[in-house]
C-alpha cells in the first residue's frame, strides 16, 4: 500500500539521488544527466516552499517524490519521480492524484506539467491534455523537447457532496427488491432482465466505502474498478441472495452485517426507497411517498405544474386510462385510421419495459389493433399520443433527453443536470453526460420544468433521487413522458463523471452503454482479461473504461453494461465502438468451424 506524506528538509540529498536514478531509467548519458543536474537538484530549503511530498511502501521506504509549485490560480507539477525499481507499481498514480487533490484545496483551477518524452503516455493516461504553448525551457532536457500537458483541478461537484454529505457511502443493490413494489399484469417478460440494473451498484455514489450486492461479484472486476476510479478501502459484501427480491432483509437477516453497515455513520444508499430498506435503516416509511412513479400518476403532476405557466418550452402529449383490451383496441383503431402514432404503457417499467411504440404502419403490419393487443400482458394500459419529428427538423439532433436530481431529507430539491438518452423503440439503451452534451435549445427549458417537478416531489413528501423523461418535437419543445423516483443509467453516467473529474481534472463526458454484445460466455478469467485489454485500449485513445458489475455475462445471450469516458465527443464515440467491436470479437476465438 503506498502512503503519500510530506517530505523533510533532511531528506533533500536523497531525495536528488531518487530524481537522478529515476531520470536515468530512461537510458540517458551521463554527460545528459550532468546538465540536467542542477534543475533537478532538491535542497532543504526547497521542501517547504515546493511543497514537495513523497511516497512510501508498506516498508516504509520512500519510492517517489512530487512537489506542487506556484500559487493559484495557476501552477506547476514541479517533479514528479518514481524510484526506477518501484515503476509499474502504481507509485506515480498516487502522486498524480495527490497533487491534483492539493491543488484543489490551494484553489489552483490550472496546472502546467512540462513532460519528459517518454512520461508522455502516464500524463495522457492521468487525465492531462496535451497543449500547444512552449514547454519550459530544453536545457533540462539536453535538447530533448519536453512535452506541455496542462489539467484543470476542480473539487467533487456541489450536488455530490450534498448527495452523500461528502463522504462516502454504503451501497444497496436492492433493484429486484425496488421493482417488486411495481409489479402488475401490464408488467412484460423485459421486467424481470431489468433486474439486472443491480450491475450499477458500484456506482450509486462517487466513491463508495462498502457495496451490499445479492449476486457474487468477479474479484478481478473490483481490482479493475477501483483501479479506473481510484478507489482504495471499498469493502464488498456478495452472494447475499439466492434469488431476488429482499436484499434488505437478507440484511436484516445478518445482524452482525446490519449492525456494522448501519452503524458505521455512513449514508446508505439504495437504488430506490422500499419498505424493507426503511425497517433496515429505522427510517419511517412514508405512504404514498413513490406514487409518482407510476406513469399516469406523473402525467397528471406534469399537467398540473403547465397550468401554472411559466414553461413555454414544454408541451404535454395526451394520454388516456383504458381498463379493457377491447376499449383499447377501438381507440388504437380509430388513432391508426387518423394517421395517429400511439404510444401503449403499463403504470410501471424499467428501462422502457411495459412501453410499445406503434406507428400506424406498424400497427397494420401486425394485422391491425386486436392483433397487436393480443400480443401484450393483460391488465390496465395507458395510451398516450406519440410525439413525433426532431427538432428543428434535424434527424441526427438528440430526440431523448433526461433531466436528474435528487431531494434530500430536509426536502431540498437539488439539480444534477441533463443528458441525451439513447433509446430503441421505447427501450432505454445508454446515455450521455457531461459539458456540451445537452442542445442550447432544450437546456433552459429542461433545466427549468425538471426543478418544479423536484419541489413537487419534495412538498409531497418524496425523498431521493428523481429523474424526469423528455422526448423532443419537430417544434423545438419538450414533451415530458414519466418520473423515475430512484436512481438510472443517465444517473449512474453522472456519479462516473462527478469522480473522473475530481480524480483526473474537469471535463469529462461519460457515456454508459445499457448492453454490450458478447461474442461469446467467458470464463470469469477470460472476463477479467477482457476488461483488462479494454481498459488498455481505451487509455490509448485517451478515454477511460469502467465496467459495470458482469450480471449479464454469463447469460445465454452474454452482455455487458459498461461506462466510457473522454473530454471529446470523437474520442468517447472511438472508445464505444472500440468496446463494442473487442466484446463481439471474443467469441471468434471459440469459432471451431
Amino acid at each position: 500500500m503506498v502512503k503519500v506524506r510530506a517530505a523533510r528538509p533532511a531528506e533533500a540529498e536523497d531525495l536528488t539521488g531518487l530524481v537522478m536514478r529515476s531520470k536515468a531509467h530512461w537510458g540517458y548519458d551521463a554527460a545528459f544527466l550532468a546538465a540536467c543536474a542542477p534543475d533537478l537538484r532538491i535542497r532543504a530549503d526547497d521542501v517547504t516552499a515546493r511543497r514537495v511530498v513523497v511516497a512510501e511502501n508498506g516498508r516504509g521506504e520512500v519510492v517517489g517524490v512530487a512537489s506542487l509549485e506556484g500559487t493559484a490560480p495557476r501552477a506547476e507539477l514541479g517533479l514528479l519521480f518514481v524510484e526506477p525499481s518501484a515503476v509499474g507499481q502504481g507509485v506515480g498514480r498516487v502522486l498524480y492524484r495527490d497533487v491534483l487533490r492539493r491543488a484543489v484545496e490551494l484553489g489552483v483551477r490550472r496546472l502546467v506539467i512540462d513532460s519528459d518524452p517518454h512520461a508522455t503516455g502516464f500524463y495522457r493516461a492521468m487525465g492531462a491534455v496535451a497543449v500547444a504553448e512552449p514547454p519550459a525551457p530544453a536545457a533540462e532536457a539536453g535538447g530533448t523537447a519536453l512535452v506541455r500537458f496542462e489539467a484543470a483541478p476542480v473539487p467533487l461537484a456541489d450536488w455530490a457532496r450534498a448527495w452523500t454529505g461528502g463522504g462516502r457511502a454504503v451501497h444497496l443493490g436492492n433493484v429486484g427488491e425496488f421493482n417488486a413494489q411495481f409489479a402488475d399484469a401490464t408488467s412484460d417478460r423485459e421486467q424481470r432482465p431489468a433486474h439486472h440494473y443491480a450491475c450499477l451498484a458500484a456506482f450509486y455514489s462517487p466513491y463508495p466505502a462498502a457495496l451490499v450486492l445479492p449476486r457474487p461479484v468477479p474479484r478481478g472486476w473490483t481490482e479493475l474498478v477501483c483501479r479506473q476510479l481510484g478507489w482504495t478501502g471499498v469493502e464488498v459484501y456478495d452472494g447475499l441472495l439466492d434469488a431476488d427480491p429482499g436484499l434488505a432483509d437478507a440484511v436484516r437477516a445478518r445482524p452482525a452485517l446490519a449492525a456494522q453497515l448501519t452503524g458505521a455513520g455512513l449514508p446508505l444508499v439504495p437504488w430506490g426507497r422500499t419498505k424493507a430498506f426503511g425497517r433496515l435503516t429505522g427510517r419511517p416509511w412514508r405512504d404514498g411517498e413513490l406514487r409518482y412513479e407510476s406513469k399516469s400518476a406523473a402525467h397528471g403532476l406534469f399537467g398540473r405544474i403547465l397550468a401554472g405557466g411559466g414553461h413555454p418550452g414544454i408541451v404535454l402529449p395526451r394520454q388516456w386510462r383504458v381498463d379493457g383490451r377491447w376499449a383499447a383496441a377501438r381507440m388504437l383503431a380509430a388513432r391508426t385510421r387518423a394517421g395517429e402514432g400511439t404510444v401503449l404503457k403499463s403504470e410501471h417499467g424499467v428501462g422502457g419495459s411495459g412501453t410499445t411504440v406503434l406507428t400506424p404502419a406498424r400497427v397494420r403490419a401486425a394485422g391491425g389493433a386486436r392483433a397487436v393487443l393480443r400480443r401484450l400482458p393483460r391488465g390496465p394500459l395507458l395510451v398516450e399520443e406519440y410525439v413525433g419529428g426532431a427538432p428543428s427538423g434535424d434527424d441526427d439532433g438528440p430526440r431523448d433527453l433526461t433531466y436528474d436530481g435528487f431531494v434530500d431529507e430536509a426536502g431540498h430539491a437539488h439539480e444534477v443536470g441533463g443528458a441525451v438518452m439513447e433509446v430503441a423503440d421505447g427501450c432505454y439503451r445508454g446515455a450521455t453526460v457531461g459539458p456540451g452534451v445537452v442542445p442550447a435549445w432544450a437546456g433552459k427549458s429542461l433545466t427549468a420544468f425538471g426543478a418544479a417537478v423536484g419541489r413537487e416531489l419534495a412538498d409531497s413528501g418524496y425523498r431521493g433521487w428523481f429523474d424526469v423523461d423528455f422526448v423532443a418535437d419537430g417544434a423545438g419543445r419538450l414533451a415530458p413522458t414519466e418520473t423515475n423516483l430512484r436512481l438510472t443509467g443517465p444517473s449512474i453516467a453522472f456519479m462516473v463523471a462527478a469522480r473522473l473529474d475530481a480524480l483526473r481534472g474537469a471535463g469529462h463526458l461519460v457515456r454508459i452503454a445499457d448492453r454490450v454484445e458478447l461474442g461469446a460466455r467467458l470464463p470469469e478469467a477470460q472476463l477479467d482479461e477482457l476488461c483488462v485489454a479494454l481498459a488498455r485500449g481505451c487509455a490509448e485513445l485517451g478515454a477511460v473504461f469502467v465496467p459495470a458489475i458482469p450480471t449479464g455475462a454469463f447469460d445465454p445471450a452474454p452482455w455487458l453494461g459498461v461506462l466510457v469516458a473522454a473530454r471529446s465527443r470523437a474520442v468517447l464515440d472511438a472508445a464505444e465502438a472500440l468496446v463494442r467491436a473487442e466484446a463481439l470479437a471474443v467469441g471468434a476465438m471459440f469459432d471451431t468451424a
